[in-house]
């Protein structure tokens, strides 16, 4: 496996792990060791998402204020009425 590989597995990993560890805390918000855990994973998964960002780019698409995408403003396309 190259380096990229292995930092995608490691995220993965520790995404789903999250993820699953948020669907029990939905239900069991009090659970201390499962919000150490959660904090805990959260805090390994940090600087690996910064490693992989820094060194192939970025997981996610991250839209700012100025860069909006056009699809999100109206009219959407079943509003558009055609004569038919």
């Amino acid at each position: 496996m190259t380096q990229r590989e292995i930092l995608l597995k490691k995220i993965g990993t520790y995404k789903f792990a999250l993820k699953d560890l948020q669907l029990y805390l939905d239900t069991h918000p009090r659970d201390e060791m499962a919000l150490r855990k959660f904090a805990e994973y959260e805090a390994v998964l940090k600087p690996l998402v910064k490693e992989y960002e820094s060194r192939f780019g970025p997981l996610t698409v991250k839209v700012g204020e100025m860069n909006k995408y056009k699809w999100i403003k109206n009219p959407w396309p079943w509003d558009i009425e055609e004569d038919c």
